[in-house]
């Protein structure tokens, strides 16, 4: 996905290596540049690019992996857990959401949303990273952790729900581990 047009010529190079690019129209310098054949670095330099190898994260265990190493990214960040989900009629659930929550930190990743992430709500993370109700909850609910989660904690989760068949011990595992 390449945002301006005059780049046309830019295209076919970012199809053959399997990356879309974005490149905002503000922080190019000049449309000369932008149609030149240039390295990635060298683009860097005059516009602000991001490369999104969107296969990469295909599958449910694909997005899940890449959740739990956004949260890991930083690892003490105190996040907010969502109150009461088990408690909450669906519809009421559906769209629970809480501003800098576990599903805050997967909606600010480009590549989820490039792959259709649509909001941080809880009913859309549960459709996203095809979760049951449960594992949603084990991941983003105040009962397990209080009002607030350390995002190595909330990664952790992630990666038991990867398993369902090892449950709390992968989730164990997840928290000896990383």
């Amino acid at each position: 996905m390449i945002e301006w047009s005059a780049h046309k010529g830019l295209a076919g190079v970012v199809e053959r290596h399997n990356f879309h690019f974005r490149v905002g129209r503000t922080h190019l310098l000049n449309k000369e540049a932008a149609v030149k054949h240039q390295t990635l670095d060298q683009l860097h330099t005059v516009a602000d690019v991001h490369a999104e190898a969107t296969d990469l994260v295909a599958t449910r265990s694909q997005r899940l992996e890449r959740w739990a190493k956004l949260l890991e990214k930083n690892p003490d960040r105190r996040l907010e857990a969502l109150t009461g989900t088990e408690y909450k009629s669906p519809e009421i659930r559906e769209k629970m959401r809480y501003n800098d929550s576990p599903l805050t930190v997967a909606f600010e990743d480009p590549i989820f949303r490039a792959q259709g992430l649509r909001d941080d709500t809880y009913g859309e993370a549960r459709r996203f990273f095809e979760l049951t109700d449960w594992q949603l909850h084990e991941i983003v609910c105040h009962c397990h952790v209080g009002a607030t989660i350390r995002a190595r904690w909330a990664a952790s989760r992630v990666r038991a729900a990867m398993s369902e068949r090892f449950g709390f011990f992968a989730w164990l595992r997840g928290i000896f581990m990383h």
